[in-house]
């Protein structure tokens, strides 16, 4: 059985309805959304490839749109999370180191997962005809499957710990959601 107090205590310090807040939710919610929509269109279609005249540079042009993109959804995260109010409790060195080591090991596994695909690997580059000779299982997918996507939400975790903040933590539980259900479609 859970208790749901201290979560319901946590989350009183959350104002959903704050415009930052909802673009930093619509911004993380799209993401994933707009990679799929667009690389299956592709897939199907070739129309990106037509357009920029090979699979390689249609590639790289959504590569560096989703890059875009996660900006400006880590800016509109950040962003929320500083309109918000900090758990008091929590701005202490103690969770900020915690945070900062969450981070760390969420960096870890973005890097080492874009080290081990390239850049095509990481962005769908399989959706533009764009095939890796075999299935990479070194790490971190020998560790943990979809270590891009935990990866990220680790970031996020150790970023709002780091803020001592609820809306941030609240944000990341949307990021976990959103992967989850890309996790879910892409499979």
């Amino acid at each position: 059985q859970v208790d749901v107090a201290a979560m319901v205590q946590l989350f009183g310090y959350v104002d959903v309805t704050d415009t930052g807040f909802i673009v930093a939710v619509l911004s993380i919610a799209f993401n994933p959304l707009f990679w799929n929509v667009v690389a299956r269109w592709e897939h199907k279609t070739q129309a990106l490839s037509k357009v920029f005249g090979s699979s390689h540079a249609a590639c790289y042009c959504l590569g560096a749109a989703i890059l875009v993109l996660n900006g400006v959804r880590s800016q509109c995260f950040t962003e929320a999370m500083k309109s918000q109010p900090k758990l008091e409790g929590w701005d202490c060195h103690w969770t900020y180191y915690s945070g900062l080591a969450i981070s760390a090991v969420g960096t870890l596994f973005v890097v080492s997962s874009f080290l081990a695909l390239g850049f095509t690997g990481t962005f769908l580059g399989d959706y533009f005809g764009i095939l890796m000779e075999e299935k990479v299982t070194s790490f971190p997918f020998s560790v943990l499957d979809n270590p891009m996507y935990w990866g990220s939400t680790a970031i996020y975790l150790g970023w709002s710990l780091m803020h001592a903040s609820p809306a941030g933590l609240l944000l990341t539980a949307v990021v976990a959601i959103s992967y989850t259900i890309a996790v879910l479609y892409e499979g």
